[in-house]
Parts: structure tokens; sequence; C-alpha cells
């Protein structure tokens, strides 16, 4: 029924603030026995790709968005690695207001660039990496007194929370561990915030540890320092310096969880099992959350038995490119029956 329309009596919504709702939230939880019994555990994944524009950011985009007309905003402006300008200009169109995005050039998935250019948004690829986009669209910001849109819009987050208080209304009680891709980290950050208010309001008893994976070439989180040249095929986890990396250390901090980096490879060997074991296509920056269990299933550092719930933040149709370059290709055949027996060998 749409993030406001579900959660509004939990969220800064008054009777002033536009209903914007397209149907984004309530994403299926779906359990993944066989993927779950290689690593001892009761494995769920929530799938964040099943949103409008397919990844995360519509839960926190409608809110933004609503509070940005409720404010009287004349336009949208983003910085985006491809998600964010997806959703921002999917909401831009859905209420009928410009969105102005910026993508650092040659850094954005196909798939994403396609969203947000027919969605009828004004994209403007710049030279640099993300963290130079966000500095950009933070300035213009300033100076059009257009609606800044990414998660340093305290909205964002602040609705972002409902995917952690979906997970508890499933499962009746809170994942002993969250596993959840990081880049920006405003989705750990909001996750652990929405638990705890679960927690609070008697949802739940006990808090899950917040396990966040980057990826090797973009880990500044696990590396304790800024990465200024990040590089890694999640595109959507390509950011060096994280806006949301103190709200992300106190989550792992107080849940008693930790960061950890995988590399490429990894997420791309996590990607094909997630696919060919679980029946689940996500994007590359999503199936870091995979690869991340599997690490810590191989150094012994998964609890045996224990509820694990990974993020998917993505669709893996965000990033066609990525999957096809890992599998083959078509058998090529003529029209007759022998052809075709002979290819279902």
């Amino acid at each position: 029924m749409g993030v406001l329309k579900r959660y509004g009596a939990k969220l800064p919504v008054t009777d002033k603030t536009p209903s914007v709702n397209l149907e984004e939230g309530s994403t299926p939880l779906v359990r993944l026995d066989r993927i779950g019994e290689k690593l001892g555990v009761e494995l769920w994944a929530k799938l964040e790709g099943c949103n409008p524009s397919g990844s995360f950011k519509d839960r926190g985009m409608v809110l933004a968005v609503a509070k940005a007309l409720e404010d009287g905003a004349r336009a949208l402006v983003c910085a985006s690695t491809g998600n964010t300008s997806a959703s921002a200009a999917a909401y831009a169109a859905h209420v009928g207001v410009p969105c102005y995005v910026l993508l650092p050039s040659g850094k954005v998935a196909l798939g994403k660039l396609a969203q947000a250019l027919i969605y009828g948004a004004k994209v403007i690829s710049i030279e640099g990496n993300f963290d130079r986009a966000l500095d950009m669209a933070r300035e213009a910001a300033e100076v059009r007194s257009f609606a800044m849109v990414n998660s340093v819009n305290p909205y964002r987050l602040i609705a972002q929370k409902t995917g952690a208080w979906e997970i508890c209304e499933s499962l009746g009680k809170a994942p002993d561990i969250h596993a959840i891709p990081v880049g920006n980290a405003c989705n750990i950050s909001a996750y652990w915030a929405g638990y705890r208010d679960a927690r609070v309001w008697g949802n739940i008893t006990s808090l899950p540890r917040m396990m966040g994976f980057q990826a090797e070439g973009a880990s500044p989180l696990v590396t304790n320092k800024p990465c200024p040249d990040p590089e890694t095929i999640a595109t959507a986890i390509r950011i060096g310096n994280p806006v949301s990396a103190e709200l992300a250390r106190e989550a792992v901090r107080e849940s008693g969880g930790e960061f950890n980096a995988v590399t490429d490879d990894e997420i791309l060997n996590a990607q094909l099992i997630l696919a060919k074991d679980g029946g689940i296509f996500a994007e590359p920056a999503s199936c870091a959350t995979l690869a991340g269990l599997i690490k810590l299933k191989e150094s012994r550092k998964l609890p045996e038995g224990s509820t694990a719930v990974m993020i998917l933040t993505g669709n893996g149709l965000k990033d066609p490119d990525t999957a096809l370059s890992q599998v083959g290709k078509p058998i090529k055949i003529g029209s007759t029956l022998e052809e075709l027996m002979e290819a279902l060998v």
C-alpha cells in the first residue's frame, strides 16, 4: 500500500504532506533453504529490487519527495552511482517536477542510466567520482533552491527504517544477523535505527548484529581511511567517502557487528550462486551480502543455526552486462528435431 500509507503514523507525515505513492515497500522476504543449508543458517533475502524503480532507494525517496513538495521545492537534484538517479527520476516524473541528475562519467551501469533518461530526468555526466558529483549537487541545490534527495536528506534515512520494521513483522522477531552492502552507508544506519524502534515499541526483544560488506576496491569503512579512487564492478557501492560513515560505524559498534570487504570475484561468484541455487537475480552490489556470508562461513565466524537476513538492494536487470560477462551464450542450432535432441544432452 506504499510506505507513507502503511507507516505514515510512524513517520514525519502531516496533513500538509502530499500523498506520494508508487506502491513502494512491502517487498518480499524470501527464505533460501538451499543456500542456507550450505551456510548452516536459516537464510532470508529481502528483495528490495521489487520496488518500483528496482532498488531500495524508493523506500526513502518517497518521503524525501513528499516533504520536498510540502516545502514548495521547484525541482529535485541528486548525485548518483545509478540507483538514486533512477529513483529520484521516477518520483519526479510521478509528481510532475523536474529532476537533475549528476553521474560520474563512465561509472554507471547502463540499465540505471536508461532508467533516469526514460523517466525524463536531465542527466549530467561529470568528470570525477561520485564524491565529487555529490559535492557539486549539494552546491547546486543551495544556489537554485532545489531539493537535494541524496541520503544527506534526513527524510531518506527516516523512511528507509521501514525495511527493518517489515522484516520484524514478517519474522515475528529480529534476525540474529543482518547482512547488507555498504556504499554511502545510509542503509545500514537506517536499518539499525529501524530495529531499535521496533524494540522500543515491544515488537521484538533482541537486536541483530549488523554486518556491513564493502567491495575490496571501495572499502573505506574496512580500512578506516578514505578511498580517493574507488573501483569495483559493483557500481552501486563504488563510493570512497561515505556520507553516513559515522552513523554506520555506530550501528556496527552498538550491535556487535563488523565491516568486511569482499573481492569482485567473490561478488560475481555469489551472484551466480544466488541465481542458480536461489532463483534470484540481484545486481552485483547486492551480492556482496552473500559473498560476505560465505566468507564468514569459511572463516568460521558465522554462527551455526542462526537466522540471517541479507538485503538485496537492487534488481539484477540494473546491470545485465556484468551478468552476461560471466555466463555462456545461447546454443545455436538449426530448425530440425535432430539438432534439438543433440542440444538437449
